[in-house]
C-alpha cells in the first residue's frame, strides 16, 4: 500500500504533521488520486438509482466538485490559517485539506456497498411510490456524505492541533475553514446537480438553469415530503 494512503488511514497527527513538510508532490498527488477514485466510486452509486448513464455523469462530477472546493478556498483558506496563527502556509493549508477529504473518499468508496444495499430496498423509478425512494436515496446519500465528512475533519483538527499546539487556535481554523468550505461546496453541489436524478426530469449531466434555487432548498422539501 502506497505510504501516504497507509498514513492517512492510520491518521497519526505527527505523522501526517510530516507528510505537510514534504517537498515533493507525490502527497498531494495520492490524495487527488484518492478523491478522484473514492469520491468516483461512490459518485456511481449516487446516480444508480435514476440511470445508468446518471451514475457515469455522477461519478465524474462528484470528484470534481470536491476539488474544485478545495481550490476555489485555497487562497481563503491560507489566509484564514496564517491570520489566525496556525503554523500553517498555503501549501500546507491546502495539503492538510486535501488530506481530509482524500480520508472522507476513502471512508465514501468503503461504504458503497451499503448504499447499493438501500438501492436495492429503495422504490425505483418505476414504482408508484418513486418520489418517496428519491427523498429516501437523497436524505441517506447527505447523512453519510457529512458523516464521512465529518471524520476526515476529526483527522484534520489532531492534525492542525499538532502543527499549532494549541487546541484554541485549532478549533477556530477548522471552524472557519468548515464555514467556507461548507458554502461553496454546497453551491457548487447544486451547480453541478443533477447527482441522483429526478424521476421527473430527464437525465442530463447539468440542468439548464444551474444557477436557480440552491442545495438547502432541495434538502428541505424531501424533509418536508417525508415528513408530510
Amino acid at each position: 500500500m502506497n505510504r501516504t494512503l497507509r498514513n492517512l488511514l492510520a491518521g497519526d497527527a505527527t505523522v501526517l504533521a510530516a507528510e505537510l513538510n514534504r517537498n515533493d508532490s507525490r502527497t498531494a498527488l495520492t490524495c487527488v488520486a484518492a478523491i478522484v477514485v473514492g469520491c468516483g466510486i461512490y459518485g456511481f452509486t449516487l446516480g444508480l438509482w435514476r440511470d445508468g448513464l446518471q451514475s457515469a455523469f455522477t461519478a465524474i462530477k462528484f470528484p470534481l466538485v470536491v476539488l474544485l472546493t478545495c481550490a476555489g478556498n485555497a487562497l481563503l483558506n491560507g489566509c484564514l490559517a496564517l491570520g489566525l496563527g496556525s503554523g500553517l502556509g498555503f501549501r500546507q493549508t491546502t495539503l492538510a485539506i486535501l488530506m481530509s477529504f482524500a480520508i472522507a473518499a476513502i471512508l465514501l468508496a468503503a461504504f458503497a456497498p451499503v448504499m447499493l444495499f438501500l438501492l436495492w430496498n429503495t422504490p425505483p423509478l418505476e414504482n408508484a411510490r418513486s418520489t418517496t425512494g428519491h427523498s429516501v436515496t437523497l436524505l441517506a446519500h447527505v447523512a453519510l456524505i457529512a458523516w464521512a465528512g465529518l471524520t476526515g475533519n476529526q483527522r484534520l483538527l489532531r492534525l492542525v492541533r499538532e502543527v499549532s499546539g494549541s487546541d484554541r487556535t485549532s478549533w477556530f481554523v477548522l471552524a472557519s475553514w468548515l464555514g467556507g468550505n461548507l458554502l461553496l461546496g454546497s453551491q457548487l453541489t447544486w451547480i453541478f446537480r443533477p447527482f441522483i436524478g429526478s424521476p421527473n426530469l430527464p437525465v442530463q449531466f447539468l440542468r439548464d438553469d444551474p444557477f436557480e434555487g440552491n442545495f438547502f432548498e432541495s434538502v428541505h422539501r424531501s424533509l418536508s415530503l417525508l415528513i408530510n
